[in-house]
């Protein structure tokens, strides 16, 4: 009776994933079976949710035709690849300081930039406008990539913890060996942060990659616009009485599949960073 039980209750389990499973996918398989719909199904907006036609050409259309759609991904990369770089020294290097150095007043700044967390971003960007204007970065990727070298207060509230349970024997045998602050930042606590690093550089790939409100403020001219800013140009400046919306589904398609690829090489070292923290300074 309790063997039944137990298949029925796993078959139920297995049954109720995969219709949410198919409820999650079905948004990415409308938007495949768009990308690849021809002209004449375009415009009589006759798109179906499995694909019946395979215009493997409109790819290629993208990147040869005027939505220069190859230009939109290179600044995309570009900017994505500073934040990145940027978000994870920077926050790894302050996280460092929370967590081991000695202050007059640390705990206190360190709540400060944890309330930093309940502002909306919306609230800042107009300032933040103000201030880019001032300083002459607007029309540049100046503006996003420089407030990423400040650190963000989510990841370095992530990498404190981090530290935290790191053991201080490590530093004080590093000290006995002649290592200062830095030298133990460098050779000892990185070594042992990689999937910390590795979840805070997949957090910040994927916001930068389909960012839109800051691009879309801070840069006018449209030759330097990220895909995701470029997705929305492209489908408001065709002239056509229907815009292509199966060109806009190929550049949506790569806008969507660059962070699905990297989130499923890089779930585990976000599990690790998560729930595992420590594992690694513990070994």
């Amino acid at each position: 009776m309790k063997k039944s039980i137990k298949i029925t209750n796993k078959i139920l389990t297995y049954f109720l994933l995969i219709l949410i499973g198919i409820i999650f996918i079905a948004p990415f398989l409308f938007m495949f079976s768009m990308s690849l719909a021809s002209d004449a199904t375009n415009v009589k907006g006759t798109f179906t949710l499995f694909p019946h036609e395979f215009n493997w050409g409109n790819y290629i259309k993208v990147f040869t035709g005027s939505e220069n759609l190859g230009l939109y991904i290179k600044n995309s990369v570009i900017l994505t690849v500073w934040c990145v770089i940027g978000q994870v020294f920077a926050s790894s290097f302050v996280a460092y300081g929370f967590a081991r150095l000695r202050g007059r007043g640390k705990e206190i700044w360190f709540m400060l930039l944890l309330a930093t967390l309940m502002i909306p971003q919306d609230v800042y960007l107009i300032p933040q406008f103000m201030l880019f204007k001032n300083l002459r970065w607007l029309d540049t990727y100046l503006p996003m990539i420089i407030p990423n070298f400040c650190g963000g207060a989510f990841n370095i509230f992530l990498m404190r913890q981090f530290f935290m349970t790191i053991p201080t024997s490590l530093d004080e045998a590093a000290k006995l060996d002649g290592l200062g602050y830095f030298g133990i930042y460098r050779r000892i606590i990185l070594p042992l942060m990689k999937p910390v690093l590795i979840a805070v550089g997949l957090f910040t790939f994927q916001f930068n990659w389909g960012w839109f409100n800051g691009p879309l403020v801070f840069i006018q001219d449209k030759d330097k616009y990220p895909l995701a800013v470029a997705l929305k140009f492209i489908q408001s400046s065709q002239g056509n009485a229907v815009p292509n919306w199966h060109l806009v589904m190929v550049g949506a398609m790569f806008l969507t599949i660059p962070p699905l690829i990297t989130y499923f090489f890089g779930q585990k070292y976000i599990l690790q960073a998560n729930i595992n923290m420590g594992s690694a300074g513990i070994k």
